[in-house]
């Protein structure tokens, strides 16, 4: 038994999501109000003890274990929650390689370093004289004490050996301090403090461990004006965001999250009640930064400074130049790679300008409720850039509409949903007065497909593979594509050809199955590296060795076969049917539940009723849908499939 499913045999699933939600017993399972979307009147939410899994029937549309339901609870990775859970249930994970736990060791060595840092440069600031003008500084900014408490700010003296003295004095290595990105180095040999005279802003990671420092200088001459860590063991400033540990809670209640440039901005807004603000700290924004926040919300805002924003930064190459903090590089706001990021991460990524000279802690300073005015008017990526060039084009010359055109449109092509590129060139046509049908003569230049290799019959161990448990249809496709990647194009293609919605992790049940088969949509999305290669690279060890156990059960079995490829597509099909029954059952028994009252309920509720008995209809009939396109494979496999 592996180590999950001990987990999973010794935690009762419904004990530990009974902690969040109230349950009501209904049969042989429990129902209620479902605690990732507001809901107050039907409850979507169903927990099934006897396959340890959970599913939201409502707004959310997501379900799983008792990992799932940790980790969207909490905002954490699966390691992360691997961890929770085997402490709760007393499973003792496999103990560490003697190098990883070293490695540990060294990472916890650098944070107590960092810990003892915050705790010297925040007692510089309050406690003494030369930190008088950073405190006076900040209270003029409008920074309040207790807001400085919190965000634990501080001050470096204006001295070369402040800090390093300090922190050896009380037994820290200066090879530690070193890694830690502390300490730099001298041209002619030692070291000295890397920060001096200037305000001190702790960076954590989203667990509220100390990876970093930012900082602001106090010299009006001084250059640069915000310097940050260098790149160490624990800081990545591309796969960091400052604040998000005191702002992850509010932004998935709230469910949206807002991007800001700096320290302050984030800051300024926590102050005045806006918690969910998170700053990429100067740097270009990034994936990694973007799927750290997809964790807790799929709804973005990026808010750019007027500066920012200008009309001629967006002009060159539709990229928005953004002022580095650090000056280490030009960071870029790249519009169509944000879309891209939007498609791959399915979230939905809009921007806001900032009225001309103002950053968002001026702004909420003077009024408070001018933020969420400002985020009200957020726009799409493609709508933000139409905007602005509209503006500085005159749309009357056939040459300027060309070039709007020529810009925007490959946008419109790089958007991932079909309806929305199509509501873009709709909009676009209507701007530019062109009709629509000039817009799509334009076509992009689209690179190479690779080329599938030929086709060999093959019977192999097909049917050892696949049996007709979840697990074993679960299984049997993702050991499919973990050899061969490539194939879920086909399997989406299929689907397509069927009009049924292509297959998503929300198909498989458990954390697990779900990450894995996640990997495996992330590959194909990239370009760097071959797919089955950058899957296994991109998962933590226990995900490795499931993968490489399923990956084990492919020997003998060809996946360029045909008759592979028509199981796999069969076997999604399976687990779709499985996953809309669920459905169906449970909608079924909340219109039963319903109906009995029927007389004594309001209007407003009657109609909650017979819009519950429409979606039970639907679901009926898609469905029956799968029903029909799976009818050729019972028994035999033979039939052919719409690849």
């Amino acid at each position: 038994m592996s180590v999950v499913d001990e987990i999973k045999d010794r935690i009762d699933i419904v004990e530990l999501v009974g902690e969040t939600v109230k349950l009501r017993k209904s049969g042989k399972n429990y129902t209620g109000f479902c605690p990732f979307h507001p809901n107050k009147r039907t409850p979507a939410f169903a927990v099934f003890p006897d396959s340890g899994t959970w599913r939201c029937f409502g707004a959310c549309n997501e379900g799983g274990d008792i990992f799932n339901f940790v980790m969207k609870r909490e905002g954490w990775d699966f390691p992360e929650a691997l961890a929770y859970l085997a402490e709760r249930a007393g499973v003792e994970l496999e103990p560490r390689h003697p190098a990883q736990a070293a490695e540990t060791e060294a990472l916890e060595r650098l944070r107590e370093v960092l810990e003892a840092a915050v705790t010297f440069y925040r007692h510089a600031l309050f406690q003494t004289s030369a930190g008088k003008p950073a405190l006076a500084y900040l209270r003029k900014r409008g920074l309040q004490d207790a807001t400085l408490e919190t965000f634990e700010l501080g001050y470096a003296p204006d001295a070369w050996d402040a800090l390093h003295g300090h922190l050896t004095e009380r037994g820290f290595k200066q090879e530690d301090l070193v890694e830690a990105g502390l300490l730099s180095s001298r041209e002619a040999g030692g070291y000295f403090d890397r920060f001096r005279h200037r305000i001190m802003f702790p960076i954590r990671d989203a667990r509220g461990r100390m990876v970093g420092f930012g900082a602001r200088t106090l010299d009006p001459e001084g250059v640069p004006k915000y310097l940050n860590s260098p790149q160490t063991p624990l800081f990545d400033k591309g796969r960091t965001l400052y604040g998000l540990d005191k702002a992850r809670r509010e932004i998935r209640r709230q469910d949206q999250a807002v991007i800001v440039e700096g320290y302050m901005d984030v800051i300024g807004l926590h102050q005045a009640g806006h918690r969910n603000a998170v700053s990429p700290m100067g740097t270009a924004l990034s994936e990694s930064q973007l799927r750290l926040l997809k964790r807790y919300s799929r709804k973005i805002i990026l808010a750019l400074d007027a500066d920012a924003a200008g009309n001629q930064a967006t002009l060159r190459g539709l990229e928005v130049a953004r002022q580095a903090l650090d000056r280490e590089a030009e960071p870029t706001f790249d519009a169509r790679g944000l879309i891209r990021y939007e498609g791959r991460l399915d979230a939905d990524l809009r921007i806001v300008t900032l009225p001309e000279g103002q950053d968002p802690d001026e702004l909420v300073l003077r009024d408070p409720e001018a933020w969420p005015n400002l985020l009200g008017q957020a726009r799409t990526i493609v709508d933000y850039v139409m905007e602005v060039m509209k503006a500085e084009r005159d749309l009357e010359d056939p040459k300027a509409k060309a070039e709007v055109a020529a810009a925007i449109l490959p946008l419109i092509e790089d958007v991932a949903d079909p309806v929305e590129r199509e509501t873009y060139r709709q909009r676009l046509a209507r701007a530019l007065k062109v009709d629509e049908r000039a817009l799509l003569a334009w076509h992009p230049r689209r690179r190479p497909k690779r080329r599938a290799a030929q086709a060999e019959a093959t019977e192999g161990k097909i049917e050892a593979l696949s049996d007709s448990s979840t697990a074993g249809v679960e299984g049997f496709c993702l050991a499919v594509l973990l050899a061969k990647p490539e194939l879920l194009y086909r399997v989406d293609r299929a689907f397509q050809a069927m009009e049924i919605e292509r297959p998503s992790d929300a198909d498989f049940t458990g954390a697990p199955r779900q990450i894995l088969f996640r990997c495996l949509r992330d590959s194909l999305a990239q370009d760097e590296q071959e797919p089955a290669a950058y899957c296994m690279d991109s998962l933590d060890v226990p995900l490795q060795e499931m993968a490489k156990g399923l990956m084990a059960q492919m020997e003998g079995v060809d996946p360029n076969s045909g008759r592979v490829l028509e199981e796999l597509v069969a076997n999604f099909l399976r687990l779709r049917q499985r996953q809309l029954q669920a459905k169906l059952n449970h909608l079924r028994y909340n219109l039963e539940a319903l109906q009995e009252e029927l007389a004594a309920k309001d209007d407003e509720e009657k109609a909650a009723i017979w819009q519950l008995a429409r979606e039970v209809q639907q679901i009926a009939l898609e469905k029956d849908r799968l029903d029909r396109a799976l009818s050729p494979h019972r028994g035999a496999h033979s039939a052919a499939m719409p690849l």
